[in-house]
């Protein structure tokens, strides 16, 4: 798979790099840190060793080759594998060296620098042996005399610096070996669980929304894993809605097509059907086709909520809409005999706009009117509670049970389904309610009445309280 290689390879440059510098580092470090102290411990060896020297040789009288050789044959304690002593013009009165330079003329650097009245000191590390020399001037009142020259060769401190190196590099094997062996697990493991997570993704993608994904631990990838789990089942609740909502919108256009079909057939079949059956048949189609639009609309206006366009609120005057929806539905319930009572209080103005307030209180009103009793009665009250104003819908109906009320907000759920299409509904109503009343930040609750019927509440947000965000 392109994603994990992409992703080990990026992991396994960065972790090379990583261990690189740190290899670089420990190989180095230690060893510039023990060449620099070994140095400077042969500087100050060498340094007191040529101070000795000079201290002896400025007793004699005239540096010559016999007072420097008797004066520094004094000395017991004198361990340098070269000593050389020149007087001030650089000739040579003393050497300790295979290649003896006695009488010649002998113009080191670092004999220059003494004869100029300067100490000096190089030392380098090569091959395992560190190569030291000092020079240091002789004084006499003031004034060059002459030059100690020390020159030395120390392998056995550069073996130990050899050893300390081979164990580092031997350190720096252990490590590396270490380091891609946990490299390696870590890597597979990292794999495994990305693999796991786009096989996942495939599968989902591929419909099978009851797939899962289980990954242990609570790191990231985990986290991840729990995310996606839950935004699956979402996505599986939403594909059944979406089923059930197709097989139920196909059930119900389905039946008012099917009567129309039925209708048509029998009028266009029968040729000696009488004029008021006919008459008769045709109202039936047009009862149909008027369900037909009913459920259109419905749809359309489901739609409209579900799509989620740019939402404009304003104010809008409450009681002013109940009393233009009692106008509406009068008519109604004159012919169910059911008689409409509302009960407005004062300063109920919401924040929402015209077209969701008239189908929060015309499917509410409607419903109280549709499945109410003759001779009943319907409430409708509003009023200001705090920040927010509640419309209740109360009816002396048939009610709803109390294990159906969980639901009635369900697309297409009918408590009662042959009574609901008897009244002409289509069971797409309380759902319009609650998608309009969600939309604008409030909340809708049903409850049975102690006597008879149920009582819808709203709560939408109060022009004052300010628009929710």
């Amino acid at each position: 798979m392109d994603l994990p290689h992409s992703l080990q390879t990026r992991l396994a440059l960065g972790y090379f790099c990583i261990i690189a510098a740190l290899l670089v580092l420990m190989n180095t470090y230690p060893m510039i840190m023990n060449q620099n102290l070994l140095f400077r411990s042969k500087q100050t060896t060498m340094a007191n060793q040529a101070a000795l020297v000079t201290n002896t040789l400025v007793t004699a009288d005239e540096l010559t080759s016999e007072t420097v050789t008797q004066a520094i044959a004094q000395l017991e304690d004198l361990e340098v594998q070269r000593l050389v002593v020149t007087d001030e013009a650089g000739l040579v009165l003393y050497d300790t060296g295979e290649d003896s330079a006695v009488g010649k003329y002998l113009f080191l650097g670092e004999i220059v620098s003494a004869l100029e009245g300067n100490d000096a000191f190089s030392s380098r590390y090569q091959d395992g042996v560190f190569y030291s020399r000092w020079a240091t001037p002789v004084m006499d009142r003031n004034q060059v005399v002459g030059a100690v020259y020390l020159y030395e060769e120390d392998s056995s401190q550069g073996a130990l610096l050899v050893e300390l190196q081979r164990n580092l590099r031997l350190i720096s094997a252990v490590v590396c070996l270490a380091g891609l062996v946990l490299f390696g697990a870590f890597s597979a493991s990292l794999s495994r669980r990305v693999r796991a997570l786009l096989g996942g993704i495939r599968t989902v993608r591929a419909g099978e929304y009851t797939h899962r994904i289980s990954l242990p631990g609570h790191d990231e990838l985990a986290q991840l894993a729990d995310e996606f789990n839950q935004l699956t089942g979402r996505l599986q609740v939403t594909e059944e809605e979406r089923r059930r909502f197709v097989s139920d919108a196909s059930h119900e256009l389905k039946t008012p097509l099917a009567s129309i079909r039925l209708l048509t057939d029998s009028i266009l079949q029968d040729e000696n059907i009488d004029q008021a059956t006919t008459r008769e048949f045709v109202a039936d189609i047009g009862e149909a086709a008027d369900r037909l639009i009913r459920i259109s609309q419905e749809l359309l206006e489901l739609n409209r909520l579900d799509e989620g366009r740019t939402l404009l609120r304003e104010p809008v005057d409450l009681n002013a809409q109940v009393e233009k929806a009692v106008r509406l539905l009068q008519p109604l319930a004159e012919s169910a005999q059911v008689t409409l009572e509302t009960d407005l209080g004062e300063d109920c103005t919401v924040l929402c706009n015209t077209e969701d307030a008239i189908q929060i209180l015309r499917n509410l009103m409607e419903n109280a009117i549709k499945y109410n009793v003759p001779q009943g009665k319907v409430w409708v009250t509003t009023r200001r509670v705090g920040d927010r104003v509640r419309l209740e819908v109360a009816d002396t109906g048939v009610g709803i049970p109390q294990e159906d009320m969980p639901k009635i907000f369900q697309r297409f759920y009918r408590v009662d389904k042959a009574r609901s299409r008897a009244a002409g509904g289509t069971g797409l109503g309380l759902s319009i309610v609650r998608d309009a009343v969600r939309r604008h930040g409030g909340e809708i609750t049903v409850a049975p009445r102690t006597s008879a019927g149920v009582v819808f509440t709203v709560l939408l947000l109060a022009e004052e309280g300010g628009a929710p965000s």
